[in-house]
């Protein structure tokens, strides 16, 4: 065992060494010129340089300069300022026939006793493999998502061939009964479709409701409505988007009270508006379909149709109530989904759109 002494700033230097040299990490220990005082093993083993030789050499001449870096040589300047704490640096490491290294690189400037020594410490991650990866990632994300397209692109088309042979059958058959079901087989393959095609142009798999929502009413308009002076089908609310999921069953809803409301609601060649009306409150949202016909009947309510089930069916779905009033004229049907009870007097401001949100009116037409 050595009897020499040696002095408090040999033993700290000493020690920084060995805790430089023994990290897990690869760090550089540079002096205030920017050479290399010590360099981890880490760093040796995953750039391939020997410790013994880098020790002393400036870092801009490390491995035939590759290392001199604008990017690194503004971090490092910035450092030996010392003017607030430099952000990390992203780095393209380019050695001799070798790919592209892509490194993340931090630096301090470090504080200690010696004031008159300047020591900086410089931290290197490559992070090559897991932008790589990460890169991979989204590359493959983007051709399933063109493919989703695709995929959606088909389907609509397909529908509305289905939908076009239920309808080429309705308007054959003798039968009322069996024209009745067909005709609303045709319309709700219809509202299926009109989202599909939706879905395809979309990047991101969420719907704009009110696009969605007046596709799907043109749609029904040009099949049910023959005259539009005669029955005008109305699209209102806020600018908004949902997921796909959620859109398919507003989609079927708002399908099955239109038709409800254009088989029940005007008798006889009456005139009348149907409103679709879609409105955001945070995460509450309510949608009403409403008429201006000749109301609900006053005698004793008849037993609730396939319509009407479906309807309670998706509105149970989307954890959402389904409430009939009268509109003083005609019905309306509000479908309500309260994710947060609202505070007293909220109820009436649930009908203004969400912030951020943009009012948007358009009448459809055949």
């Amino acid at each position: 065992m050595s009897t020499e002494k040696h002095s408090p700033e040999d033993i700290a230097l000493s020690l920084t060494l060995a805790i430089v040299r023994s990290s897990p990490a690869p760090l550089l220990l540079l002096d205030g010129q920017l050479n290399i005082i010590a360099a981890s093993m880490s760093f040796c083993s995953v750039f391939s340089v020997d410790a013994v030789q880098v020790t002393g050499q400036p870092l801009y001449a490390l491995d035939g300069g590759t290392w001199d870096n604008p990017e690194l040589r503004s971090l490092l300047a910035a450092t030996l300022s010392g003017e607030g704490k430099p952000a990390d640096r992203d780095i393209d490491l380019q050695q001799p026939q070798r790919p592209v290294r892509h490194l993340i690189v931090q630096a301090s400037r470090l504080t200690y006793l010696d004031l008159e020594q300047t020591r900086i410490l410089v931290a290197i991650s490559d992070v090559t493999h897991a932008r790589t990866d990460a890169t991979l990632k989204e590359e493959s994300a983007r051709a399933n998502q063109v493919l989703l397209q695709e995929v959606r692109h088909r389907v609509a088309n397909s529908l509305q061939i289905i939908a076009s042979v239920l309808l080429h059958n309705a308007r054959t058959t003798a039968s009322e009964e069996t024209r009745g079901h067909l005709e609303n087989a045709h319309h709700r393959v219809m509202s299926v479709a009109a989202l599909e095609r939706l879905l395809s142009t979309s990047e991101d798999g969420d719907i704009n409701v009110h696009a969605y929502f007046t596709r799907l009413c043109e749609s029904i308009s040009a099949s049910m409505i023959g005259d539009v002076d005669q029955i005008a089908l109305i699209v209102e609310g806020g600018e908004g988007v949902v997921e796909a999921r959620v859109s398919v069953s507003l989609g079927l809803i708002v399908t099955e009270l239109v038709i409800n409301a254009l088989k029940h609601a005007f008798p006889n060649g009456r005139r009348g508006i149907i409103t679709v009306d879609y409105n955001f409150h945070g995460p509450n949202w309510v949608l009403c379909v409403r008429d201006d016909g000749v109301g609900m009947p006053l005698t004793a309510p008849v037993r609730p149709g396939l319509g009407t089930s479906i309807v309670a069916a998706l509105a149970a779905q989307l954890h959402a109530s389904v409430e009939i009033t009268a509109a003083h004229p005609g019905t309306q049907v509000s479908i309500t989904h309260s994710r947060i009870a609202l505070v007293e007097g909220a109820p009436e401001a649930v009908r203004e759109p969400a912030a951020g949100a943009h009012p948007a009116s358009s009448a459809i037409k055949s």
